[in-house]
């Protein structure tokens, strides 16, 4: 094999997902009040996986995430992971982010506790969806849909809102 050829076959294979091992349904992480979540209790449900921030253009994004909750949260959890991963837009405690999401936003749906989603710190769940969509946030309110069998991953750009036509429609599949 040349060398042009070689370079090419290397460069389209970084550019797809690698596959990756285990289950979303593996994970136990800590939620804002410090109590594990297991996510095998979310079999046979549809979840979506945001990157949350209270300082940020894209934090009204909330009030949506919630109506997503309360009309989809028969077959759709909605979760919230904090990060101050871009421009320390969430320099809260967990105290501090609850409180945030409860009183301006009346925030029901599952708010995890506050971690990295890029870099040497990311945390294993973002590292495991990385690895499934080939995608990483660029941003805050970027969003996972995990489909309810937990294998099929798909990724949307924080300029995607919860209620867009494109988003609802997978939610709906």
């Amino acid at each position: 094999m040349g060398l042009i050829s070689s370079l090419l076959a290397k460069f389209s294979r970084a550019d797809k997902p690698k596959p990756v091992a285990g289950s979303i349904y593996d994970f136990k992480i800590e939620d804002v009040g410090g109590h594990e979540v297991d996510f095998n209790m979310f079999r046979g449900k549809n979840l979506l996986i945001v990157n949350t921030a209270s300082r940020c253009g894209y934090t009204p994004q909330y009030a949506d995430l919630q109506k997503l909750h309360e009309q989809y949260g028969g077959s759709l959890v909605v979760l919230g992971f904090p990060s101050n991963d871009f421009l320390w837009q969430e320099p809260g405690t967990n105290a501090d982010i609850a409180s945030f999401c409860q009183k301006n936003y009346g925030v029901t749906f599952t708010i995890m506790s506050k971690i990295s989603v890029k870099g040497n710190k990311k945390h294993p769940i973002y590292q495991w969806l990385a690895a499934k969509t080939g995608s990483t946030p660029g941003w805050n309110f970027c969003k996972y849909l995990v489909r309810k069998q937990g294998d099929e991953v798909k990724f949307f750009s924080q300029d995607v809102k919860p209620l867009d036509p494109i988003l609802l429609n997978e939610i709906r599949q």
